[in-house]
């Protein structure tokens, strides 16, 4: 590979990176599945007009080359892991929508926007609702607390969102309003589920984004659910692989914090 081709490849990955990094940033988006793609971007786009700088820099001593390789090796070693948790996210994505009945539907928090729910949300409680009309004799549970600067709690914007947009009966839906992760989400639907005799060995569905379906199982399986299904939401495609990447930094988190 010639070091023209180089610079050229490295020049437009990390400016399609970098303005797409930008471009999610303008929309108030930040995480590090956003924040990782851009600091690689400009890396990238930084790299090119100083191919030759970074070329001479290396060559001496032969440590600086040995390392500059290691380091390479190392990038791409993580990329082939991304890959792979890619590859698992997509199977369990595809095996995810089972439709049958349960004793209560659980749809996770992701965020309200101006205190309506986020696009990633409303992709979550339409999924939600959906089921909730196939089997109209299902509980259905809305989950989240108060965000950052927000002045109503998540669960209740979901909750209005299924009646207006949906026309679900209220008597049929459950707030749980004080959970702000996914840990505590479940933990905290528990009470709720025990209050309508509905116990953890019954069937129950959790509705969550398709990259979330594999962390919130695991999490549930860790908690006591014993007889779990899952419907996946679709991720709007400006923020789905940013999503992915994040949930890749998450899955490895919730495991050293043994979540699951």
């Amino acid at each position: 590979m010639s070091s023209s081709f180089k610079r050229h490849l490295s020049l437009i990955i990390g400016s399609i990176l970098t303005l797409d990094g930008l471009w999610l940033l303008s929309l108030d988006k930040i995480h590090l599945g956003i924040i990782l793609p851009l600091i690689i971007g400009i890396g990238l786009m930084l790299y090119a007009p100083f191919f030759n700088r970074i070329q001479n820099f290396i060559q001496h001593p032969p440590l600086r080359q040995t390392l500059w390789h290691c380091a390479w090796a190392g990038f791409f070693l993580w990329l082939g892991t991304l890959v792979i948790f890619f590859s698992y996210l997509q199977y369990n994505i595809q095996r995810s929508n089972t439709v049958q009945p349960a004793a209560a539907v659980i749809i996770l928090g992701s965020g309200i926007e101006k205190g309506r729910p986020s696009p990633t949300l409303k992709q979550r409680l339409d999924v939600g609702a959906a089921y909730a009309k196939r089997y109209p004799e299902t509980l259905l549970v809305v989950t989240g607390g108060l965000g950052f600067k927000e002045q109503i709690a998540e669960a209740a914007v979901m909750s209005e969102y299924l009646q207006q947009q949906h026309h679900i009966d209220p008597s049929r839906i459950l707030l749980e309003a004080k959970s702000t992760s996914t840990t505590e989400n479940l933990r905290n639907v528990q009470p709720l589920l025990a209050q309508q005799h509905i116990s953890l060995k019954q069937p129950v569905v959790i509705v969550t984004s398709d990259f979330h379906i594999l962390r919130a199982k695991a999490i549930a399986k860790h908690q006591g659910y014993q007889q779990i299904f899952t419907l996946s939401a679709p991720t709007p495609l400006y923020i789905r692989y940013n999503s992915w990447l994040r949930e890749y930094f998450a899955f490895i988190s919730g495991w050293l914090l043994q979540e699951y």
